[in-house]
């Protein structure tokens, strides 16, 4: 393919000649692959990035094999990012360390492949595909090169990531709050509260390196949730959600003791230790009562059986007769 290399006046001559359009449209009909080439690199290296992009795209078959082919890829996916075309540079950067997993750029193209994603992403509300795909390409890059001196910047971004779609749950949690008992939804068993604390939930468990202030939001929407859930239970569930509320409480102050919310999580508190004091004595009366109930039953039999002995050996017979006839049939079955 002869000397790819051009002296700077060359190169001068170069970014002249393609100064007017229809230069670099012959450029691009030319069949001179070695003059292409160097075209497209004097563009990348003037700024007309998008211009070299679309010539390094024309010489990336031509190129494939020769000393300069492993270049050319990086330089098509290099230029579109500089031309802010993420979606094609993404592409360009996975498709050269598929290529070239060992080659010259392979870690600035797979960390400009997650950077190329990153710059994808869009608002929270919107679907955040393109952000797991992000943070998936960079936790690749820092397991292919653990010790690179990008690590702290690509640390960075991958938290700057994961807050965006812990704030899509929390999005998503404060949604099913504001419904409250509005309709329901059948998947949290017919209550927008409990839908709002799994929610909220799952988002801390799943994002532990989530901004503090955004879980401090998830952290007091469900304690909140889980109050609301309790103060509309039916009897028979409220002193155990009410009890869930203040471990809830706990949880909270014992993670953010300095909280903005601090107050307002104080009231929830006390307003639960209430409603455990009152419901808790009635709960406990009923138990009482039914075990009251059961003993005068059970002395009630008692009396009769001494009363009529032969009642109770009734009973009794009864009970042997059933036991022999169990027994024989499961020695019948051993005997099988």
């Amino acid at each position: 393919m002869g000397n790819m290399r051009l002296n700077i006046a060359s190169l001068l001559c170069l970014l002249l000649l393609l100064s007017g359009c229809s230069e670099y449209s012959a450029v691009l009909k030319s069949s001179d692959y070695e003059y292409k080439y160097e075209a497209a690199k004097a563009l990348y290296a003037d700024g007309h990035c998008r211009q070299a992009a679309e010539i390094f795209v024309t010489l990336i078959g031509t190129l494939r094999g020769t000393q300069y082919g492993e270049e050319c890829l990086y330089m098509t996916a290099e230029s579109n990012l500089r031309a802010s075309d993420y979606e094609t540079a993404a592409i360009y950067f996975k498709r050269y360390y598929q290529s070239y997993p060992n080659g010259r750029y392979a870690e600035m193209a797979r960390y400009n492949c997650g950077y190329s994603l990153y710059r994808q992403t869009v608002d929270v509300r919107l679907d955040q595909t393109t952000t797991m795909e992000a943070i998936k390409e960079f936790q690749n890059f820092l397991d292919y090169v653990p010790n690179t001196n990008l690590k702290q910047q690509t640390q960075h971004i991958i938290f700057e990531l994961q807050d965006k779609l812990v704030q899509k749950e929390y999005l998503a949690a404060k949604l099913y709050f504001d419904l409250g008992d509005y309709g329901g939804t059948m998947a949290y068993g017919g209550n927008n509260y409990e839908a709002c604390v799994v929610t909220a939930q799952n988002a801390l468990k799943d994002y532990p390196y989530a901004s503090a202030t955004l879980r401090e939001d998830l952290s007091i929407l469900s304690l909140r949730a889980k109050h609301l859930l309790a103060t509309q239970s039916i009897e028979e569930k409220a002193v155990g959600r009410y009890r869930d509320v203040i471990d809830e409480y706990y949880a909270f102050t014992n993670d953010f003791p300095e909280s903005k919310f601090i107050g307002e999580a104080n009231r929830i508190f006390s307003d639960a230790e209430k409603a455990i004091s009152t419901r808790g004595a009635t709960i406990e009366e009923d138990m009482m009562t039914a075990y009251d109930v059961r003993k005068r039953i059970t002395q009630e039999q008692t009396e009769q059986e001494t009363k009529d002995p032969e009642k109770k050996n009734k009973k009794l017979s009864g009970r042997f007769l059933n036991w022999m006839k169990n027994g024989i049939t499961h020695n019948r079955r051993k005997d099988k």
